[in-house]
């Protein structure tokens, strides 16, 4: 017996996760009392949530459709559309203690103290559009696998909306508390369905020679568009020449790219401060992170499974299917009920983020641009009320740009984009004394004028503006990819121009107030006490002094501070869990050649 292309059993599945993991999130309302408890879940999570939430608001089947979609087109290299964070996760070793110590709400908190309450507001408006934009394609990917996975019972735009109406529901009532418990639950279902999947299809294909083989004979009928040769399908980086787009030069300048906007992205700081220490932040961040590396390699070589089950499919929309169609294909040989368990996963993994994201944006909204316009005088009832209500605005946004997405790769990439313009000013503002608060905006403006001047920007089908079809002719060969300006060449023209913008402004400019920046920096250097009461942003306990600078460049202008030897050991043992990682890929591939 069928409904909506699933067995009963499949149904009663879904619906249990469904009616469970929403009414979770709404008993955790019962712990909103004011706007840290809603923003910030209270600063009360240690080790295992904090790792949830970051593996949780970091990991979304949208991923896993690009990941397998690239796959499908370019071979094995298509990993790296989500391992070009891989390298920068070592990072987060060093980053996560620094915005626990911000004892921060939002990122336009940090914003407002090292510049002013402007740049704060710009923040506003470009998070609100990194999440809106990074919320679309959650859910369009998300769409897409459960249309394929259901036979296209369940209509993609059906799905977004029921989606959007459940994550919506919890995630208003019960705040960044809700979305970290939830995480908790919703990480576990994606880690064990990232890997459920992948000997299941390894075996029907006759094992990994099998799928080698099979690999090679689909390629000499149906060829990958995005390499030269059915053994490059099976290298991490296919080499140059225009034979692959993703090449060792497209990985290092997106791993740039990712450096820059990791810090800047709106959710990364609240979900730092959501932890009780720094040191619970530090590992969350990074044992998060890196169970999402882990989990990427499975979605990788379901790709290259997809391309052998699914031989010929030339559509974005196709292709976007392929992760969803491998499951429609194999679960229901198992064991009835799978595909319902398959589709909770699915949706654990985009409601899990998308509940970050969402209240995330809501704190923007509500504590950097509407509490300093009514000066803070309400009750926090108030404000919190206007964070759910602001939450359920910004969805709307986001399901605005899951219908206008031509396909999950092109929201993807977007959002690279954008998660780069305020990372300049974020690290400049870090490190350099010098930048202004006309830098700041100098630098964001001007990387967002190259973004949009070396784009193709189209509305409901017009074309409004085509770098392509005006300056691709005339561009040397080395900086196109079939034809369009290539997305690495893209990224260094706007980083770049964000960069210098801000430093000449910067320094045309008056420099910042001395004692401005002594308490900004101060208070970044001040290890966090457990239980510390935090009575503003940006500002220390009552009785706590400021810990001494210890610089690594003795120069007034600079504030590079030298790294503790926990930091130093951190860093370099997760930079060799990244390598052994991709050694790992790289011999587990060989299997079976």
């Amino acid at each position: 017996m069928k409904l909506l292309g699933l067995d009963i059993a499949d149904v009663c599945t879904l619906f249990v996760y469904l009616a469970g993991i929403t009414l979770l999130g709404v008993w955790m309302g019962r712990t909103i009392h004011n706007t840290t408890d809603f923003f910030v879940g209270g600063r009360r999570f240690g080790k295992l949530l904090s790792t949830f939430f970051s593996f949780g608001a970091g990991t979304h089947s949208d991923q896993a459709v690009s990941v397998s979609a690239k796959t499908y087109t370019s071979g094995m290299s298509g990993i790296w559309y989500q391992w070009l964070w891989l390298f920068v996760t070592p990072f987060y070793w060093l980053i996560a203690p620094i915005q626990r110590r911000c004892r921060a709400i939002t990122t336009g908190d940090y914003f407002e103290a090292r510049y002013a309450r402007s740049v704060a507001m710009l923040f506003v408006v470009v998070g609100i559009l990194n999440l809106m934009v990074n919320i679309g394609t959650m859910l369009k990917g998300s769409g897409a696998v459960i249309d394929a996975t259901t036979a296209g019972e369940v209509d993609e735009d059906w799905a977004i909306a029921l989606m959007t109406i459940l994550f919506v529901t919890y995630g208003v009532v019960g705040g960044l508390a809700a979305a970290v418990v939830t995480d908790f639950v919703q990480g576990v279902l994606t880690i064990v369905f990232s890997f459920m999947l992948l000997p299941i299809a390894i075996i029907k294909l006759g094992g990994f020679s099998g799928l080698h083989e099979k690999v090679a004979a689909t390629f000499a009928a149906h060829p990958a568009p995005g390499v030269s040769d059915a053994d490059a399908m099976w290298s991490l980086a296919p080499g140059g020449g225009g034979a692959s787009e993703i090449t060792l030069f497209y990985v290092i300048v997106i791993m740039i790219n990712a450096l820059i906007g990791i810090a800047a992205q709106p959710h990364s700081l609240p979900g730092a401060n959501a932890s009780r220490t720094e040191r619970d932040a530090q590992f969350g961040a990074v044992a998060g992170n890196m169970i999402k590396r882990f989990c990427t390699i499975a979605w990788c070589l379901l790709g290259m499974c997809a391309f052998v089950m699914f031989a010929g499919m030339t559509e974005k929309d196709e292709i976007d299917q392929s992760f969803g169609l491998v499951a429609h294909e194999l679960l229901p040989q198992i064991l009835s009920g799978l595909i319902g368990v398959f589709i909770a996963s699915l949706l654990a993994s985009i409601m899990s983020s998308c509940d970050a994201f969402m209240i995330t944006c809501s704190g923007l909204f509500t504590h950097n641009l509407y509490r300093p316009l009514t000066g803070g005088r309400k009750p926090e009832t108030h404000y919190v009320n206007v964070g759910r209500v602001a939450a359920a605005v910004v969805v709307t946004g986001g399901v605005f740009f899951a219908y206008m997405f031509e396909s999950v790769l092109h929201g993807l990439e977007l959002f690279w984009k954008i998660s780069a313009l305020m990372g300049i000013p974020f690290w400049a503002g870090l490190f350099w004394r010098r930048a202004t608060t006309a830098g700041a905006w100098a630098g964001t403006l001007l990387a967002f004028a190259a973004v949009v001047f070396t784009s193709d920007i189209s509305i409901a089908g017009h074309n409004i503006w085509s770098f392509n079809d005006r300056f691709a002719d005339a561009l040397p060969a080395w900086m196109l990819w079939k034809g369009e300006f290539w997305l690495p060449w893209q990224m260094i023209v706007y980083l770049t121009a964000g960069s210098l913008g801000l430093m000449v402004v910067s320094l045309l400019t008056r420099p910042p107030v001395a004692a401005q920046l002594d308490h900004f920096y101060g208070v970044l250097r001040t290890p966090v006490q457990e239980g510390e009461v935090i009575e503003a942003p940006l500002t220390l306990p009552r009785g706590l002094e400021p810990a001494p600078p210890n610089k690594l460049i003795d120069h007034p202008d600079w504030e590079i501070q030298i790294p503790t030897r926990r930091g130093i050991a951190g860093f370099l043992v997760v930079a060799a869990i990244a390598a052994a990682l991709v050694g790992s890929v790289v011999l587990l591939v060989r299997i079976g050649a």
